[in-house]
Formats: C-alpha cells, structure tokens, sequence
C-alpha cells in the first residue's frame, strides 16, 4: 500500500505529462517492464483511431522501433493494439508463442519484427475511458531474459498493482494539456478561443483585449490551423478537449 500511496502522490503533484511518465516508466522497470509503449486519442471514429497527429504516443522504444510500428503502419495488424481496441482489461502477450502454423501472415511479419528488436514477451493494458471517441492503451515489454512465463508470474503476484499504477498514470495524462503533436496555441490564440466559449461576439472580445476585430479574426484563423478544423466552434471544442485552453497558469 505504501508503494502504491507513494506513486499516487507523484503522479497527482506531477506539473505535465513528461513528468508522469518519467514517473511510470520508473515504477514499471522495477517491475521488469523497461519498454513501454503508450497511445490515447480523444477522436477515435468507429474502428479508426482517427488521426495520427492527434494520437498522443509516449514511447521509450528505440527510434527504429517506432518508425516502422507507428510510422510505418505496422500497428494496424498488432493482435494486442486490435484486442485493446475493443476490450478493457489487462491480457498476456500469449500469442507470440502460437505455433508458426496458426499465425497470419501479419501476425508472422509483426513477431519476426518484435524478435528483432528484442521483444519477446509482455502485457497490455487497455483503459476505460468516459467516452465512446477516447481510447486509450500501454504495452509493457518484459526485459532482457525474461520469458512470458515470466511475465506472468510477475502478473500473478503484482498484476492488480501494476494495472491500477497504469489506470492512475493514465488519468493524469489525460488531464493535462496536450498538443499531440500539433502547433502549440499561443497565449492570444488561447484567450480568443476561451472567449468565444464564453460567448463573446467578435467585437466584444476584440474590446475586452483592446485590440482591432480584425486582429482577433486572425487569432481565430490560426488557432482554427493549428487545431486542424474549420470553424471556431469546432476549434474550441478539441481546444477543450485537449485541456488547451482555460488553464489554470494560462
């Protein structure tokens, strides 16, 4: 319990998500868990996961390791990427040990690719999240000279621990600002866009700023390019979404 109040109380006070996962990959590797391999997205349509810029990936794998799983697509054919997409849970990474006979031919290149980055067992962990677009999941890579049997050893005696240090680290992230890979807002794109949420005509905002509609209209433009969307509606909702805008040391 110690352990776990310890965790709890790092993650709570940590300022951003670099920190909470600086603090995850710590605990994890005490676990013998040293690669981990995170993705959450608030936009998931139906069996897409919506798009990759706004994919938040947290990673210690090795650049080649990422280039061609992520970069490259091959996380599409991953039996555990699929099965986290539709369940809740945690679940063994028991299916790099099928017999070469029951594996597809995805399913073979994506173990032949594993093998060579030194992957040979592990867990995943998919999240519950509060909402039908959001999903969000981690892979744990058991470390060097550790089997599956191993790994689930580990499971059966901390497993419980394990998968709630997870579900804390991952509440956290998700409630921290994240760009995802996008341009940042500015501080005068963010304060246009948390007026226009409160309801703000254009030249109300631009009074209350002090400055011309015209220079509000252009916040509004490029917060819309940076956000990747059309109106300003649209922009203060994923603005929202993503914990942009009307933050507390904005």
């Amino acid at each position: 319990m110690s352990r776990f109040l310890d965790f709890v109380e790092q993650v709570v006070e940590a300022p951003a998500i670099n920190d909470v996962w600086q603090i995850l990959m710590a605990e994890m590797k005490g676990f013998g868990f040293d690669r981990l391999l995170y993705a959450f997205t608030r936009f998931r349509r139906g069996n897409s996961f919506g798009d990759p810029r706004d994919i938040l990936v947290l990673s210690n794998h090795s650049k080649e390791f990422l280039q061609e799983f992520i970069d490259n697509g091959l996380y599409f054919h991953a039996p555990m990427v699929k099965w986290a997409a539709e369940n809740v849970g945690a679940r063994s990474w028991g299916w790099m040990e099928k017999p070469p006979s029951e594996l597809t031919p995805e399913e073979a290149r994506l173990l032949e690719f594993n093998r060579r980055m030194g992957i040979r067992a592990g867990y995943s962990i998919s999240f519950k999240d509060v909402s039908s677009r959001a999903k969000g999941a981690i892979g744990l890579v058991a470390g060097p000279g550790m089997s599956q049997r191993d790994a689930d050893a580990v499971w059966v005696e901390h497993g419980r621990l394990i998968v709630q240090m997870n579900n804390v680290a991952h509440l956290k992230i998700t409630s921290l600002p994240c760009d995802s890979g996008r341009k940042p807002l500015t501080t005068r794109q963010r304060e246009v866009l948390e007026w226009v949420g409160e309801g703000k005509t254009l030249q109300e905002i631009a009074t209350i700023m002090g400055v011309s509609r015209s220079t509000v209209e252009k916040h509004l433009r490029l917060a819309r390019e940076a956000l990747d969307v059309e109106t300003s509606t649209q922009a203060v909702l994923k603005a929202t979404i993503q914990n942009r805008i009307f933050l507390v040391d904005s």
